[in-house]
C-alpha cells in the first residue's frame, strides 16, 4: 500500500526530481517539535501546504475546507460528479471540487439550510466525526476505543462518541494528560500528525 500512496504523490506532481518544501522550509516549526516529521511527510506528499513558501502555522485552527481538502488530496484529488455542492460553496472556490467530493461520499454534511460553513473551525470532535466517515467510506471496519480511559469522556457530544471511538480505536486521536479535550479546536499540527497515522495505516 505504500506504492499506493507514492503513486499518489507522483500523479499530484511530486516526485520526478521537482523539489518539495519540508518542515525545515518552515521557520515556524522548530527542529524536533513532536509534529516536525508529521510536517514534513504532509507536505512533501502534498496532503498539506503552508499558509505562506516560509509559515505553516502549527498552532493555527483547523476550517471545515480545510478538512475535506486534504482528505480529497489523499484520494489522488477525484473529480466530482457535480461542480455545485453547498449552497455556501461557489464552484470558483478552492475547495469547491473537494467539498462537492466529500458530500457525493458521504464525509461531510451540511447544515439544514443545505450550507457547510467552509471557514468555521472544526473541534478535535468534529474531525473525529470526518475521519470516521472517510473510514467508512474507504470500507475501514469502525474500532471500538476506550473512551473510559479519559477523564473528560462525559464532555463528548452523544452525536460524536461513535466517531471518537472510532478515531482513538484506530490511535488517530490520543489524549493528553488522562484528556481528550472533545471541545477543543484542532490546530494544523494536530491534522499533520493525524495524515501522518493515515498515510501510516494504509501502508501497513
Amino acid at each position: 500500500m505504500r506504492l499506493r500512496w507514492r503513486a499518489l504523490a507522483c500523479a499530484l506532481g511530486l516526485c520526478a526530481g521537482i523539489t518539495l518544501p519540508t518542515a525545515a522550509a518552515y521557520s515556524d516549526v522548530a527542529a524536533g517539535a513532536w509534529y516536525e516529521a508529521a510536517v514534513s511527510e504532509v507536505t512533501e506528499l502534498g496532503y498539506m501546504t503552508g499558509v505562506s513558501d516560509t509559515l505553516f502555522a502549527p498552532d493555527a485552527q483547523v476550517t471545515r475546507s480545510t478538512v475535506v481538502v486534504v482528505l480529497w488530496r489523499m484520494e489522488g484529488s477525484p473529480a466530482p460528479g457535480a461542480t455545485v455542492s453547498f449552497g455556501d460553496v461557489s464552484p470558483s472556490a478552492w475547495y469547491a471540487q473537494a467539498a462537492a467530493w466529500a458530500k457525493e461520499n458521504g464525509i461531510a454534511n451540511g447544515d439544514d439550510r443545505g450550507d457547510f460553513s467552509p471557514d468555521q473551525p472544526v473541534t478535535r470532535q468534529e474531525l473525529a466525526a470526518f475521519l470516521t466517515r472517510y473510514d467508512q467510506y474507504r470500507g475501514v471496519a469502525l474500532a471500538e476505543g476506550a473512551l473510559n480511559l479519559y477523564s473528560d469522556a462525559d464532555q463528548i457530544s452523544s452525536w460524536a462518541e461513535e466517531s471518537m471511538r472510532h478515531a482513538v480505536g484506530m490511535g488517530l486521536l490520543e489524549g493528553s494528560g488522562g484528556l481528550l479535550q472533545p471541545a477543543a479546536p484542532a490546530t494544523r499540527a494536530q491534522l499533520a500528525v493525524i495524515l501522518q497515522r493515515l498515510t501510516t495505516e494504509a501502508a501497513g
